[in-house]
């Protein structure tokens, strides 16, 4: 069992210890709330990666962007994991970077076939899986979206009922 290294960057005297984790590794921080910037600091974390607050099972993790502040005092030690913003889903075979934690129904269609048509005799279907917890597999309609996670995979079909 590997031990956990413990910081504290901020150097304050007298104010209590607020233990906090990122990515597996404990941190001491002497006020009760925390930016996503300061953990992005704390952490050594890359910009380009995203800052989540760990959530028990059936809420979605957080991302707690660099401007946000999160309550330490809250009983239990918070929980903060950094992963690439980036990932590759799959769309009708075919690979695509996507860097939002969402994708929405037209955004589908359009790595599918390249424009969404909006018109009343076009009809689209879309059904996922591999997906996160929240959303493992299913279909979308118009006007809805769901949580994305890397491979995730996604089929779309487009008929003209003209």
């Amino acid at each position: 069992m590997s031990e956990k290294k413990e910081k504290n960057p901020t150097g304050e005297k007298g104010k209590p210890e607020i233990q906090l984790s990122i990515n597996g590794e404990l941190y001491a921080w002497n006020h009760p709330n925390i930016t996503g910037a300061e953990i992005r600091n704390l952490g050594n974390i890359p910009s380009e990666d995203g800052i989540f607050l760990v959530y028990p099972t059936p809420k979605e993790d957080e991302l707690i962007p660099d401007d946000k502040k999160v309550n330490l005092a809250r009983p239990g030690i918070e929980q903060f994991y950094s992963k690439a913003k980036e990932v590759t889903i799959l769309v009708n075979g075919t690979q695509h970077k996507w860097e939002n934690e969402k994708i929405k129904f037209k955004e589908v269609i359009v790595l599918a076939f390249g424009q969404y048509i909006d018109k009343p005799t076009m009809v689209y279907t879309v059904a996922y899986e591999d997906g996160p917890r929240q959303n493992p597999e299913g279909s979308m309609f118009a006007g809805q979206e769901v949580f994305v996670k890397h491979k995730m995979i996604f089929n779309a079909t487009a008929t003209d009922k003209s």
